[in-house]
């Protein structure tokens, strides 16, 4: 049995509906990205001061993405706060840092 004009017609359809869902979410990953420019702009990466399993994602050896971190205070792993404010911060470990502690 051969493919029908109709058959290729839903194929059609189908292949742009596909097309537009991910277009779709490649629009909603994109407004996400644009929607953390205002923090990104108001707050800066303080090391030593997350406590295991609030850190900020991608934040040092050991953790894959927010909230990974295992033990409080590590040096070598960031939580954002507001600019200005991290360098005050006070931990059992010592200050903050705006840059990995060994």
């Amino acid at each position: 049995m051969s493919p029908t004009p109709k058959t290729f017609a839903k194929a059609g359809l189908l292949a742009a509906g596909l097309i537009a869902l991910s277009s779709g979410a490649a629009q909603a990953g994109q407004m996400a990205r644009l929607a953390q420019i205002p923090k990104l702009l108001t707050t800066e990466r303080c090391y030593g001061v997350a406590r295991a399993g609030e850190n900020d994602c991608k934040a040092g050896a050991g953790t894959t993405c927010a909230g990974t971190a295992k033990a409080d205070y590590d040096g070598h792993v960031y939580k954002r706060v507001a600019k200005g404010t991290c360098l005050s911060i006070r931990t059992p470990h010592g200050m903050g840092s705006l840059a990995p502690k060994a």
